[in-house]
């Protein structure tokens, strides 16, 4: 029998997926991420993820890495559009444009990751699948998502923090685009602080969109955006989801 798929509590994904950055000491596994070297604009850089099965929930999970070091800062800010893919989806013709330098990150690592998704799946043909990132991470996993439905027919749940904006758009393909990317999942919660610059990052005005923006609790402050360092973090305070609890709940 096909357990019922239970997700954790919002702020339990960002901790675990980042080693609990903030020492709360409330991590439920202890994360190591593989990383793959690769050099890219000539710079040494490298590609990281953590995959783990959950046999406690029946859950495959899937953690892609935040921003860490000078290599992913210089990583983040080579933000041209490339060229993606192009396919045909419910008639229509969609066209995958990306942040260059997060679609060459990936690409780096997908084939490993489809493999050893592939092995769990046969080992737990019924896991759900969750994808989680958080900064540069949320790029990754979105950008997994899409890779894992069009490759291996996986509709995932995503979760990410801090989230980027990942995919080229204009007004004639903007709708077309996010409808075709929502429906490669089960479900997806892309998690903002208003306050969080990265969050802004690549900014709309050059035409990048994420797939979708959850506010969580929190007045937007213009110098909050230059604080990085509180606003870039507090995905794992319990109290910053609870309107989206309380919404969920009267569902």
């Amino acid at each position: 029998m096909k357990q019922n798929y239970e997700k954790l509590k919002y702020e339990q994904y960002f901790i675990d997926t980042t080693g609990d950055i903030n020492n709360t000491g409330l991590k439920t596994f202890q994360i190591e991420y593989k990383s793959i070297n690769y050099e890219y604009k000539g710079i040494l850089t490298h590609a990281n993820y953590f995959i783990r099965y959950d046999n406690k929930r029946n859950v495959i999970q899937i953690h892609f890495e935040g921003t860490k070091d000078l290599p992913d800062w210089v990583t983040n800010f080579f933000f041209q559009p490339k060229y993606y893919d192009s396919f045909m989806w419910n008639n229509k013709k969609i066209t995958l444009k990306v942040h260059k330098s997060w679609a060459i990150m990936y690409k780096i690592m997908k084939h490993f990751i489809r493999n050893e998704v592939k092995e769990l799946l046969k080992l737990y043909p019924d896991a759900e699948v969750e994808i989680i990132g958080w900064s540069l991470g949320s790029s990754q996993a979105t950008l997994c998502a899409q890779d894992l439905n069009y490759n291996l027919g996986i509709k995932s749940h995503l979760y990410t923090f801090g989230s980027v904006n990942l995919f080229k758009t204009n007004i004639f393909n903007r709708k077309k685009t996010l409808n075709y990317l929502k429906s490669c999942l089960k479900s997806y919660h892309i998690f903002c602080n208003r306050s969080d610059i990265v969050t802004y990052l690549v900014p709309r005005i050059f035409g990048f969109v994420k797939l979708n923006r959850l506010n969580i609790k929190g007045r937007f402050k213009f110098f909050g955006l230059f604080n990085v360092l509180k606003n870039h973090f507090i995905y794992d305070k319990p109290d910053v989801y609870e309107k989206i609890y309380k919404k969920e709940n009267k569902a």
